[in-house]
């Protein structure tokens, strides 16, 4: 290739980065169990069976859902042979623990590293929603506020 060729973008691959319901230890059909937990509230595995998927056999829900109270994701309570299943935590509180875990392991390893984390953040809440860049511009401020009131003087 000659120094007037046009330079080809290199692609970067990242070993091991997973979609969002990975890193948070779920998997597909594991995520899908659950939005049907959250969406009915409190639901037994033939609840779920028929909201989820019919072609899913009755002793794979079950095995999902068990993995899920496994893992602290689901509560249950025994009503008659079967269990009622609910969510251990809302939507929400999931999504802030994934994405609480993911910033601290990018900004984990100090200021150096978290400076290309926290541009592209920027760049791509700004390219997204000017209020939204806004919104996070009021919550640095009310941040520092915060930290310079508990600061000793």
């Amino acid at each position: 290739m000659g120094d007037n060729a046009p330079a080809m973008p290199r692609r970067l691959l990242f070993w091991g980065f997973r979609p969002a319901e990975e890193v948070q230890g779920l998997g597909t059909l594991e995520r899908q169990v659950l939005d049907e937990v959250w969406r009915l509230g409190r639901a037994s595995v033939r609840d779920v069976l028929v909201a989820v998927d019919h072609a899913v056999a009755y002793t794979t829900a079950m095995t999902v859902m068990d993995r899920l109270y496994k893992k602290g994701v689901l509560e249950r309570e025994r009503v008659g042979r079967a269990y009622v299943y609910s969510a251990a935590a809302s939507s929400d509180q999931v999504q802030s623990s994934l994405v609480m875990g993911l910033l601290q392991r990018l900004l984990g390893a100090g200021a150096d590293a978290a400076s290309p984390v926290l541009s592209h953040l920027v760049d791509t809440v700004s390219a997204r929603d000017r209020e939204l860049l806004d919104e996070l511009d009021r919550l640095v401020r009310e941040k520092r506020r915060e930290l310079d009131r508990r600061e000793p003087k």
